[in-house]
């Protein structure tokens, strides 16, 4: 009879940690701390939610946070974006010194000088005296 009636308590207890959607609980607390100008953090969550009987782990929570759009995506270092702001820079200011007087001075000397083959062959040639 004792036996019984432990199955039947252990059984209630696990149909109700069943019924209990831990995604649901988390986002319950990660809205109410948001809401308070708190930042939800998965330590402060797991704390909340083991009073409450529930437990979570570390991961889980971070993913639910992470849905919802509370976990902040990586951001770059700054030295690297001062690295890729400099890059296109340069290649801005280097297709920039091209205008169209110049493409169409490049076309009258690629003409005169009897083709594109010739004229890149002496632009090469040009360059290496300078070198």
């Amino acid at each position: 009879m004792v036996e019984k009636a432990a199955e039947k308590k252990l059984s209630k207890e696990t149909n109700k940690a069943k019924e209990i959607n831990k995604s649901a609980e988390i986002r319950k607390i990660a809205s109410s701390m948001k809401a308070k100008g708190e930042k939800p953090r998965p330590v402060a969550i797991i704390a909340i939610l083991k009073k409450q009987g529930i437990t979570v782990s570390s991961p889980q929570v971070s993913m639910v946070l992470k849905r919802m759009g509370f976990r902040p995506r990586k951001r770059r270092k700054s030295g690297d974006l001062v690295a890729v702001a400099a890059a296109a820079s340069k290649s801005v200011k280097s297709k920039a010194k091209i205008s169209i007087e110049d493409l169409v001075a490049a076309k009258k000397a690629v003409g005169r000088l009897g083709g594109l083959d010739r004229a890149i062959a002496a632009l090469e040639a040009l360059r290496q005296f300078e070198g």
